[in-house]
């Protein structure tokens, strides 16, 4: 099987800001050509300037139109050829009392975060597995692994495409295709300054480790140079996925209350 050290092109949703402008520089720095995608198209134009000549293309789309997720495809790879590495990354958010949620910001966030990412999986996987050569980056959270209350359907999004992305590695594998599950914990962003503010103060909010999504964004393209399976971040998170009964307890222990509004 080939390796994906060195991906001609690279294609990243979410690709505006916070963990996705992270990939998407890193991949930039590493030499690959890079299609950014994401709603605001002046945020993507400002990364797209500091990328080298001809190394970035911008696509404006709400991938909760699960149309416009295999058009962007095809958009990208007449610009800039075949895909070889998706980077399944837009996400939303809902903070707050589940009983309290709307439903149609719920079927939005489920939109994005589940179907956006199996639509464009599955437009991009035939051509990978013909060429016998890509891989499917997902991230994930470690919502996934360990529920944080006052997520309640962030939570079910990312345990969905979490459970996808770890039963679709074995398939491909003999396709020459990889996929690389992502479970961020806290990292510095928009999302997560936002998240924090729908909590109470605590002391455990105040230590929690959180990372840097540049950090997070070298460990992913070394991932899929590398073929491994996962990555955990910030490290001291690792140890959740083989003792996921006691990170439970300790998240629904020591979960600050949500801030009453």
């Amino acid at each position: 099987m080939s390796g994906l050290a060195d991906p001609k092109h690279v294609f990243v949703t979410g690709a505006s800001s916070g963990i996705g402008e992270a990939i998407a520089d890193e991949y930039l720095r590493r030499g690959a050509a890079v299609t950014l995608v994401a709603r605001r198209k002046e945020r993507l134009d400002a990364i797209a300037a500091r990328a080298p000549k001809r190394k970035a293309h911008v696509i404006a789309a709400d991938l909760a139109d699960h149309a416009r997720g295999p058009a962007a495809l095809a958009e990208a790879e007449a610009a800039l050829g075949p895909i070889d590495v998706l980077v399944n990354n837009a996400g939303v958010q809902i903070l707050g009392p589940a009983h309290q949620a709307s439903w149609d910001e719920a079927e939005h966030l489920l939109r994005v975060n589940v179907l956006a990412p199996l639509r464009l999986t599955l437009a991009a996987l035939p051509g990978m597995i013909e060429r016998k050569r890509g891989c499917i980056v997902d991230v994930a959270s470690m919502a996934a692994l360990a529920p944080t209350p006052g997520m309640f359907f962030y939570n079910a999004s990312k345990g969905a495409l979490a459970a996808a992305s770890e039963g679709l590695r074995s398939e491909v594998a003999p396709h020459g295709v990889h996929v690389v599950t992502v479970y961020p914990g806290p990292v510095h962003s928009d999302m997560e300054s936002a998240a924090r503010e729908h909590y109470q103060e605590s002391f455990g909010m105040k230590r929690m480790p959180t990372g840097s999504p540049a950090e997070l964004a070298i460990l992913i393209a070394d991932a899929v140079a590398h073929r491994r399976p996962r990555v955990i971040y910030p490290k001291v998170y690792g140890l959740s996925r083989l003792f996921p009964g006691p990170t439970r307890w300790i998240v629904d222990r020591f979960s600050p209350p949500l801030r009453v509004r």
